[in-house]
C-alpha cells in the first residue's frame, strides 16, 4: 500500500529548489503536484500545501477522494483510471474548474453541489456491471447549470439524455460509444442548449438514422461541429432552406383540409342526400314509390298539375250514375 504523505511530497521535490529553505516553507510554495502512476492507495493529510492548483493522481489505485478539504486554490483534479466508485469529499474545492474523474467504478454523478466554478466534467469509460449505465443526480446538475461548459460522458451505456437540458450553458458534449436511439430526444436537447457549438455522438444507434445529421444541423443554430465533421455555413443554409419549403407544404395543405371541411355542400350534393317528397293534400308525405294514402285510388288521379290533391267537381256529382268515372 502507498500513500501520498507530506514525506512523499518533500522527497520528490528537487533539491536546487529547496536550497535555503525548509521543508514547510517549500511545501507552502507549491502550485503543481504530479503523482500519476505511482501505484498510490490512500491520499494522506496534505494540508500544508495551501497553495495548491493542480493535482495529477491519475493512474493509480486510489479507492476514495479524501483529504482534499485543504486545498481550497485548488483548479484543476485529474482523477482518471483509479478505483473511485463514489464522489464525494469535493464540497470545500470552490475554485474547482476542471474534474477528471474517466475511468473509475462511479455509477451516479452527484455530491458537487457548491461548485460554482466547474467548467469541466469528465466522468466516461466508468467500469459498471453488465446492463447498468452511468446516472444523473438532478440537484448536481442544477447546481452545475450556470457553470458547466464541457461534459464528456462517452461509453457509459446512456441511453437518453434528457436530463441534461438543465445545463443552460453548455458548450461542448462528448457522448461517444452510448446507446442513443432516437432523434427527436437529441432534437429537443438541442432546442435547451442554445451555446452549444460541439457534440459528439459517434458509435451511437442514433448516428444510423435517417436524416440524423440534417435534422440536427436544422435544429441548432450554435452547433459548429457534430461526430468531429465541422458543420460548413453554405450546408446549414441548404438544410435550413430545404426544412422552410418543407414547413410551407404542410401549413399549405393543413388549410386546404380546413377549408375543404368548413365549405357549404353544393347543391347537387344536398340534392342528393336531401330528396325531395311529393305531399298531398289531407294525406301523410309517402317515399316515392310507396302507395297513396287513400286505399283503392292511384296517386296520379284526382290531382293538379302541382301534385295537390282535388275533390271532384259538381258536373261528376249531377252526371248521371252510369257516365260518372268509376274508382279504378
Amino acid at each position: 500500500m502507498v500513500r501520498l504523505t507530506l514525506d512523499l511530497v518533500a522527497k520528490s521535490a528537487n533539491q536546487k529548489n529547496r536550497k535555503e529553505e525548509n521543508i514547510t516553507q517549500y511545501l507552502k510554495k507549491i502550485t503543481h503536484l504530479n503523482f500519476s502512476n505511482r501505484n498510490i492507495d490512500i491520499i494522506d493529510d496534505l494540508s500544508l500545501c495551501k497553495n495548491l492548483s493542480v493535482l495529477y493522481l491519475y493512474d493509480n489505485n486510489i479507492g476514495q477522494i479524501d483529504n482534499l478539504s485543504f486545498a481550497t486554490n485548488l483548479t484543476h483534479l485529474y482523477l482518471q483510471n483509479n478505483c473511485i466508485s463514489c464522489i464525494e469529499n469535493l464540497s470545500s474545492l470552490k475554485k474547482l474548474e476542471k474534474l477528471y474523474l474517466g475511468g473509475n467504478y462511479i455509477a451516479v454523478v452527484e455530491s458537487l453541489e457548491g461548485l460554482g466554478e466547474l467548467r469541466e466534467l469528465h466522468v466516461e469509460s466508468q467500469k459498471l456491471p453488465l446492463g447498468e449505465k452511468l446516472l444523473f443526480d438532478p440537484r448536481t446538475l442544477q447546481s452545475l447549470a450556470n457553470s458547466l461548459s464541457v461534459l464528456n460522458i462517452s461509453n457509459n451505456n446512456i441511453d437518453e439524455i434528457k436530463d441534461l437540458e438543465t445545463l443552460e450553458n453548455l458548450t461542448q458534449l462528448i457522448a461517444v460509444d452510448n446507446q442513443l436511439l432516437h432523434v427527436k430526444d437529441l432534437e429537443l436537447l438541442l432546442n435547451r442548449l442554445p451555446k452549444l457549438w460541439k457534440m459528439d455522438l459517434n458509435g451511437n444507434p442514433v448516428c444510423l438514422k435517417p436524416k440524423y445529421r440534417d435534422r440536427l444541423i436544422v435544429m441548432s443554430n450554435s452547433l459548429e461541429s457534430l461526430d468531429g465533421k465541422e458543420i460548413k455555413q453554405i450546408e446549414r443554409q441548404f438544410l435550413m432552406n430545404w426544412k422552410a419549403s418543407k414547413d410551407a407544404r404542410k401549413n399549405m395543405k393543413k388549410k386546404s383540409v380546413i377549408w375543404d371541411a368548413s365549405a357549404p355542400p353544393n347543391k347537387s350534393d344536398f340534392e342528393s342526400t336531401h330528396q325531395r317528397i311529393p305531399g298531398y293534400y289531407g294525406a301523410p308525405q309517402t317515399r316515392k314509390g310507396a302507395s297513396a294514402a287513400r286505399p283503392g285510388a292511384s296517386a296520379k288521379k284526382n290531382c293538379n298539375v302541382r301534385g295537390q290533391r282535388t275533390e271532384p267537381s259538381l258536373a261528376e256529382y249531377t252526371r248521371p250514375r252510369k257516365d260518372r268515372q268509376r274508382p279504378s
